[in-house]
Formats: structure tokens, sequence, C-alpha cells
């Protein structure tokens, strides 16, 4: 038995991206940009995900707090010392990325960090953009 054999647990099998995205999105309750607006009004913290050169090419949404992927988690976990002051188990926590793929994942994976209000903008930045004609 190898070294790489012995350190994957028997119980994890082999699943496509599609398999694992219907998965994380099968815990969330994914939000319209319209929505998310309204829930930022509200009180909740709209999330982009997207990396900077993206960010450049396409633009922003306005009042988003940006948050490369890479440090999500670290960011949002209450535990973590690297969190964020407002970092909440019961904070209302929207990602969005360029099309609502990768933020589906990140919020599913915040939602593993007990942050179970955590969700993520159906088609993301782009369909933000489009229902806003904007031009950035």
């Amino acid at each position: 038995m190898t070294a790489a054999t012995q350190a994957a647990p028997t119980s994890l099998r082999r699943r496509s991206i599609d398999e694992v995205l219907t998965d994380a999105r099968s815990r969330l309750h994914r939000v319209t940009p319209d929505q998310a607006e309204r829930a930022v009004a509200a009180g909740a913290v709209l999330v982009d995900i997207r990396p900077a050169a993206q960010r450049a090419a396409e633009g922003s949404w306005p009042g988003a707090m940006i948050i490369e992927r890479n440090v999500l988690e670290w960011r949002f976990d209450p535990a973590n010392e690297a969190r964020l002051p407002i970092a909440s188990y019961d904070l209302k926590v929207i990602i969005t990325c360029q099309e609502g793929y990768t933020s589906s994942l990140a919020a599913a994976a915040l939602q593993e960090l007990g942050i179970t209000r955590a969700t993520d903008v159906i088609g993301g930045y782009a369909a933000w953009r489009r229902g806003n004609d904007r031009t950035d």
C-alpha cells in the first residue's frame, strides 16, 4: 500500500465537477442580483471573489466587499485568527463570481464552516451587469 493510498479515506468517491456543483447548490438558497441588492440593503454582505484582473477587465459591483476566493474561508470563519471583524455564524453572506459557478462552491464551503446563511448570486456579476446595463 502506498502513502497516497493510505492517506485517502475510503468514503471518498470520484465525482465530476457537475456533481459537486449540484450538491453544493442543493444546500443553497440562491438569489437573483435584485434579491442580492435588497438583502444588502437589509444588512447582508455581498462579497466579490473574482481575481483582480477579472474585476479590472469586467468591472465591479458597487458596494461589494472584495475578498478573493483563495482567502474567503479564513476571512469569514469566526473561529479563525485571520477573520474579518464582521465574521459571524449568523452573518448573511452573498457570494458573487463572474457567472455564478465558483460562487456556489464558495458559499457551500462557508456553510460547511457553520455560516448557514451563506449563499450566492444566480448568474453572478455578469447577470447583475446585464440587468443594470453597466458599461464600466
